[in-house]
């Protein structure tokens, strides 16, 4: 492993910081409409009341779903890094613990029932009741997992794996129940998607996001360290069973704060921390703000695409990150096995 200088760190946060803002400066740009940028941009500092058609295109349709989708790719990538180093799996992403499973659980039940039709804050019913599915989720395989103290990774591993399969079964069961008219909607939160007007969304993220992301990325030292084992790691002054669990929370926290506003996007978390890995090395103090960054950049793309492809239909974005992030995902098992 090379020695990391702080010239080094800095020049790979600064390139890979300029990917993300080339994606995030292009984006906005690029759409089935066309819009005259220049004069949204006087139309915005002139601060006009009423703005054109051009500039609430760019200013409360493109920008804010770019800004989404930049917090939503770099915490699905940044989790994902995380869940791989504590764990020690190349295979695992922020969805392995169910967490998605327990969003998409909550979110349902939102749609299906009009009782549940509430608001707090900024957050609309169908995120708030998803985002409690995924935090039920995160206690209920954390207390499988824990045992004397300490947290079993196997167990986590399965009882994350049969809460997904259970929510599934749930899910099903709500869809066969639920009036025709409301399975259109459940399809699309389902299918994940960076659908936004205004900036709502955006506020209603960053709240559990930012701490979150914080949290993790303070950790990176520690990762290296846990890399070589527990034991060894335990012996270099790493407390295990804390990062276990600070890993744990927080890799959930980042990824249900995100899927309760934009839905189950996969493949993400195992894309760019896979990419990142091979470019810069594993070294966790490069890896995580450098996949943190570039999952922004990707998600921005893949997003990008998503609303142009078939213009003026939009897919979503779920199916894009799932159409690339398949053939990865069998790649790295034949690299694996040969």
């Amino acid at each position: 492993m090379r020695v990391l200088t702080g010239r080094r760190l800095a020049a790979t946060i600064a390139a890979f910081a300029a990917l993300l803002a080339a994606a995030a400066a292009l984006a906005p740009f690029i759409g089935a409409e066309p819009i005259d940028a220049g004069a949204a941009f006087r139309e915005l500092l002139a601060g006009r009341g009423a703005l054109s058609p051009d500039a609430d295109i760019l200013f409360f349709q493109r920008v804010p779903r770019v800004m989404l989708a930049a917090l939503a790719g770099g915490a699905l990538a940044l989790a994902g890094a995380v869940f791989q180093a504590v764990l020690r799996n190349p295979l695992a992403t922020p969805y392995t613990l169910g967490v998605s499973s327990g969003c998409a659980l909550g979110a349902t039940l939102a749609i299906a029932l009009p009782a549940l039709q509430v608001r707090v804050w900024v957050v609309s019913s169908v995120e708030f009741f998803a985002f409690a599915g995924g935090l039920a989720d995160v206690l209920v395989v954390y207390l499988l997992a824990r045992r004397r103290g300490h947290l079993s990774m196997g167990t986590l591993l399965l009882a994350g794996v049969t809460l997904g399969l259970i929510a599934s079964a749930l899910i099903l069961f709500i869809r066969y129940l639920a009036d025709p008219r409301m399975l259109v909607v459940m399809d699309r939160w389902l299918m994940g998607g960076i659908a936004t007007v205004g900036y709502r969304e955006v506020a209603a993220v960053l709240p559990l996001l930012a701490p979150g992301a914080a949290l993790l990325l303070a950790q990176a030292r520690k990762y290296d360290q846990l890399a070589f084992g527990d034991e060894v790691a335990a012996g270099r002054g790493v407390g295990v069973v804390g990062l276990q669990r600070l890993s744990f929370f927080g890799g959930s926290l980042v990824t249900a704060s995100v899927v309760a506003a934009v839905g189950p996007i996969g493949f993400v978390g195992l894309i760019v921390p896979h990419a990142v890995r091979g470019i810069l090395g594993p070294d966790h103090r490069l890896l995580l703000p450098a996949a943190t960054l570039a999952g922004g950049a990707f998600l921005i793309a893949c997003d990008t695409l998503a609303r142009t492809m078939l213009a003026p239909t939009e897919l979503p974005v779920g199916i894009i990150t799932a159409l690339l992030g398949g053939p990865f995902f069998l790649w790295i098992l034949v690299r694996n096995r040969t």
